[in-house]
C-alpha cells in the first residue's frame, strides 16, 4: 500500500494539479474508478464502493490535522478516502454539505465521530474494513445507503441497530460472517427474508431489489 500523506498536503496537490480551489469543489477524494463486482445466484450486481471519479486525496490517518483543512470544505458533498490505511474516523465538523462518505478498503474498526454530519449524510460506503459493531449508526437518521460488505458483522443484534433508521433503503452485507453463515448452508433466501423482516423499509439488499414474495414472507414471519 502506498505511503499516505496528510489531508492538507493532499488537498494542495489536488489544487495544483487541477487548478481549482478545494473549498469550491463538491467532490473530494481519489481520482480513480472503484467498481468491485460480484455474482450471486447467477445474478450480476455491482457491490462495494460503486463508481467514483473524484479528486485526488490520500491519507494514512483520516484528518490528523483536519480542523482547519476540512472546515474549509464547506461545499463538499462527496468525500472519498477509500483504499488507504485509515484506522479511525475522526471528526468531520465543518463539512455541513456532505452527502456521501466513502471509506472502503481501510482498517476502520468502528463507526464513530459522525455527529457533525449526522443530519446531512445520506450514503456511507464502508466496505472492506474490520467493523464488528454498528453501534453509533443510529445517529445517521437520514441515511439511505449503507454499503458495508466484507466487514465483521456476525449477529442479528447488529442488524437490529439499523431498525431505527427509517430512511435506509439500500443495504450491502455480503461477505460479513452473518451473511457467510447463511451462504455456507445454502440458505440465502432465509437470510434475505430475515433482513427484510427486521428492516421493512429496505428496497435493495446486497445489490438485488427486494421482490414481492420476499416482502410477503417477511410480513408473515412477523405475524
Amino acid at each position: 500500500m502506498a505511503k499516505g500523506m496528510s489531508i492538507k498536503d493532499a488537498i494542495k496537490v489536488f489544487e495544483e494539479k487541477k487548478g481549482v480551489v478545494a473549498a469550491e469543489v463538491e467532490k473530494a477524494g481519489r481520482a480513480e474508478w472503484d467498481v468491485p463486482s460480484n455474482r450471486e445466484d447467477g445474478r450480476n450486481a455491482i457491490y462495494a464502493e460503486n463508481v467514483q471519479v473524484s479528486v485526488y486525496m490520500r491519507t494514512c490517518d483520516l484528518l490528523t490535522d483536519h480542523h482547519q483543512v476540512v472546515s474549509s470544505l464547506l461545499v463538499c458533498r462527496h468525500l472519498a478516502l477509500s483504499t488507504n490505511s485509515i484506522e479511525k474516523i475522526s471528526s468531520l465538523s465543518g463539512m455541513e454539505s456532505l452527502k456521501i462518505l466513502s471509506l472502503g478498503r481501510n482498517l476502520i474498526k468502528k463507526i464513530e465521530n459522525l455527529d457533525a454530519i449526522a443530519d446531512t449524510l445520506e450514503e456511507l460506503w464502508i466496505s472492506y474494513n474490520v467493523i464488528q459493531s454498528l453501534s453509533g449508526i443510529e445517529k445517521l437518521q437520514n441515511l439511505k445507503v449503507l454499503l458495508m460488505s466484507n466487514n465483521k458483522i456476525a449477529s442479528w443484534a447488529e442488524v437490529d441497530r439499523l431498525a431505527g433508521i427509517s430512511s435506509l433503503e439500500d443495504l450491502l452485507l455480503v461477505g460479513n460472517p452473518l451473511y457467510n453463515d447463511y451462504k455456507d448452508n445454502n440458505a440465502l433466501s432465509d437470510y434475505r427474508v430475515e433482513v427484510i423482516k427486521r428492516l421493512p423499509n429496505i428496497r435493495k439488499l446486497d445489490g438485488i431489489p427486494v421482490d414481492v414474495d420476499e416482502r410477503e414472507q417477511a410480513n408473515a414471519a412477523k405475524a
